[in-house]
């Protein structure tokens, strides 16, 4: 990057000075200058030498590589109306970290091929601040070789959970081009995205291409590679969930070579503006916690909501339910721990929290603005991975070596209309009531709210922030934490005085609302294991049958404190297979009340006695009713019919009333990898179509309506019931499932 004339202008609206390239803030304001280098997509067009500045902003670094030296003023956003590449990258902003967001387009001349060119920010660029020199992140293919070996199944785990999400934007290429798949230190980087021929890639040919790592994977992982690889191509393993399952069992025993220490910081304060503090935060307030000693590492940041009607009520309330709640499920020893059930569980756990809230408003009629409610953001390590959980705009951001990374999404109106793809961020930002929530804890019922969860891989150094808007907006983390957070991760730096800087940045920089931080520092020690994992295929998996039946037994976890649902039985075999106690003691008492009958009729039948002849009552056969299993929604089917106990919420303003019928099409994959969860698709029968009396055993017809498409967490919150089998059908023979048929609404 050789231009001796180009300058970075400052972003402060009221100061806007050049400054070199060189400095990191303002010399005249003081105010951080962001370097936002940008990802141009041409197509082997050269946009120019490194140096020459395109449309009076935007300075090329490397072939495709640009910064912006305005990077305060507003960019020209792409017409979306007739554009599906940039709608792609839009609804798959939940999954910033590892693809980039659209920045803007850069018009070029009429002479050139291409009307405008596409710019992505936040691409897989590194930069040497010694030097100033910019490169991309090197290749995963070409990283492999020195990466450890929990690193490399790390990224093959991380690969596996953005299949589906990119798949149903018809970008999976992504995951199979080489130039375009990077890495960032732990983490898995896009370039760009690859859209998908007619026929898209499928689990097969991901196989093939990871077969090309085995020669350079560690002695450890290198048969467990081979292995799913083979498995991937043979179509054994047949779905990105069952995957997913294999690779967690071989980063849990490569987890056993890592020895985490970690130390959370709590700092909250009422700011400058403010009577008085709505925030709340756990640990309490200035207190330092490390595990070990301590056997439980939990953060919690909360920004009450409704001032003096209870918001400081409201974010207290919170923690102490998601305390008590987090308490039980780490109970459980980690390497017992089932990560999906977990993130369900902290769902529940943020489920019982927004119900308490909400009851409290109930209780004491408070109605629209006069609820109080708060916003929740909690980190919660367990061994070497880190589960956040939030709702509303508090947010987590994960700082390494490399970078910073905002890994939750705003529960605001401009992340919407990013998620839905009408929008680019930026753009939406700047339309009114852009960052008001669309949800928060305590404004209503919890079938109505949708917690987010994720959980992420660790394998090196790294501090997770915590945060309420109060220090958060503005972008001030983006423009603090190289110089304030980064030297925690480099030694020279405490944790505690970290925390109370950010307050005062907060405070000085913002002031506007309350602050409230909570640092989570992660060290590891690692060395590479002696053993050779080996990788274990399941030889019948399916979502429905292996996660269902562990999701349905979780119905009452939170409010027992027998807490069995996330216990993974060692060296247990699959429970498809095994019949459960309930059902072998009526077994047993069948089999032995028949052999005492058939004793008895042979007695009387020797004896000469005549037999009593018994009044004919129906009977039902042993051998089939009474081994098959009852209709739940552990064991939920295609077929098989669901009545609502209350009214649902769906799309378009419409509800299903309670006591509705809803017959089971089939499930399908969520794409949010980290949740574990999916869809349970089915058709809304008529409510006309209710049951006849028993004794004419002849159901009124239903009248089928529309489709509906509920997460099967929800179904498990709004406590509908599964007909039996003995039951008469309301609705019609379900003989096979609707084939590309699309849901035309879904709960809100």
């Amino acid at each position: 990057m050789e231009n001796d004339a180009a300058t970075l202008q400052c972003p402060h609206e009221n100061c806007q000075a050049a400054n070199p390239l060189t400095h990191k803030f303002c010399q005249r304001c003081s105010t951080p200058l962001p370097k936002n280098y940008l990802w141009a997509v041409v197509d082997g067009l050269s946009l120019g030498n490194p140096g020459k500045v395109l449309a009076d902003r935007y300075l090329i670094v490397d072939k495709f590589v640009l910064l912006d030296t305005k990077p305060g003023l507003l960019t020209l956003t792409p017409e979306l109306e007739n554009l599906d590449i940039p709608r792609a990258y839009l609804r798959l902003i939940p999954y910033r970290l590892h693809v980039p967001q659209v920045h803007g387009v850069l018009p070029l001349t009429k002479d050139s091929p291409q009307r405008e060119i596409l710019l992505l920010e936040k691409p897989p660029i590194l930069v040497d601040d010694t030097t100033q020199q910019v490169h991309l992140g090197s290749e995963l293919t070409a990283a492999w070789r020195d990466a450890t070996s929990m690193r490399q199944l790390n990224w093959l785990w991380q690969i596996a959970h953005l299949w589906q999400p990119l798949a149903s934007e018809g970008v999976v290429s992504s995951l199979l081009d080489s130039h375009v798949l990077r890495v960032e230190g732990s983490l898995v980087r896009l370039l760009e995205l690859r859209f998908d021929d007619t026929t898209s890639p499928k689990l097969p040919q991901l196989g093939e291409f990871w077969q090309q790592l085995i020669a350079n994977a560690k002695p450890a992982i290198a048969e467990f590679v081979d292995r799913i690889s083979l498995s991937l191509i043979q179509g054994e393993i047949h779905s990105s969930e069952q995957l997913i399952v294999v690779l967690d069992r071989g980063l849990a025993e490569l987890g056993r070579s890592q020895t985490p220490t970690i130390k959370i910081i709590t700092k909250t304060d009422t700011g400058p503006s403010r009577q008085r503090n709505e925030d709340a935060c756990s640990p309490p307030s200035g207190t330092l916690v490390s595990k070990p000693p301590q056997p439980t590492a939990l953060a919690i940041v909360c920004d009450g909501i409704g001032g003096h009607e209870g918001g400081n009520v409201a974010s207290n309330l919170a923690i102490e339910t998601i305390q008590q709640q987090v308490h039980q499920l780490t109970k459980v020893p980690y390497d017992h721990i089932d990560p999906s059930l977990l993130l369900n569980d902290l769902e529940k756990a943020v489920a019982m929290a927004n119900d308490k809230i909400s009851q409290r408003n109930d209780g004491e009629n408070r109605q629209g603005r006069q609820r109080m409610g708060t916003t929740l953001v909690m980190a919660l390590p367990v061994a070497h991975e880190m589960y956040i959980t939030h709702v509303g705009d508090s947010r987590a951001y994960w700082i390494t070596r490399q970078g910073c990374y905002q890994v939750t999404l705003d529960d605001d109106v401009a992340s919407r209309e990013v998620r839905l793809g009408y929008a680019i961020y930026r753009e939406a930002v700047q339309q009114s009531a852009a960052g008001s929530l669309v949800q928060a804890l305590g404004m209503g019922p919890s079938t109505s709210l949708h917690p987010t969860s994720a959980r992420f891989m660790l394998d090196e150094d790294a501090v997770f922030l915590l945060t309420s808007d109060g220090l958060s907006d503005f972008d001030r983390v983006e423009e603090y934490w190289e110089t304030e957070i980064l030297p925690i991760l480099l030694g020279e730096a405490n944790i505690a005085n970290v925390a109370d800087r950010l307050v005062e940045i907060a405070n000085s920089k913002n002031g506007h609302d309350n602050v409230t931080v909570a640092l989570v520092h992660y060290q590891v020690q690692y060395w590479e294991p002696e053993i050779t994992i080996k990788a274990v295929i399941p030889e019948s998996y399916s979502a429905k049958t292996v996660d269902l039946a562990s999701r349905g037994a979780n119905t009452s976890v939170l409010s027992s404190s027998n807490h069995k649902t996330q216990v993974i039985e060692e060296n247990q075999p699959a429970k498809t297979r095994q019949l459960p106690l309930q059902w072998i003691v009526p077994l047993i008492l069948v089999v032995v009340a028949g052999s005492l009958g058939l004793l008895v009729k042979q007695l009387q039948s020797q004896s000469g006695q005549p037999q009593a002849v018994p009044n004919p009552t129906p009977t039902q056969s042993p051998t089939i009713a009474a081994t098959e299993p009852p209709r739940t929604l552990a064991n939920l089917s295609a077929g098989w019919v669901i009545q609502t106990t209350k009214e649902i919420s769906l799309a378009n303003n419409q509800s299903l009333p309670a006591k509705s019928f809803l017959q089971v099409i089939n499930t399908e994959p969520n794409p949010k990898p980290a949740s574990g969860d999916f869809s349970v698709r089915m058709r809304v029968c008529s409510n006309k179509g209710t049951p006849t009396p028993a004794s004419s055993q002849v159901p009124s017809p239903p009248k089928p309506e529309k489709t509906v498409a509920i997460q099967f967490q929800q179904l498990n919150r709004l406590g509908v019931s599964v007909l039996p089998s003995s039951a008469p059908n309301p609705c019609k023979t379900l003989t096979q499932p609707p084939v590309n048929q699309t849901p035309d609404t879904s709960p809100t």
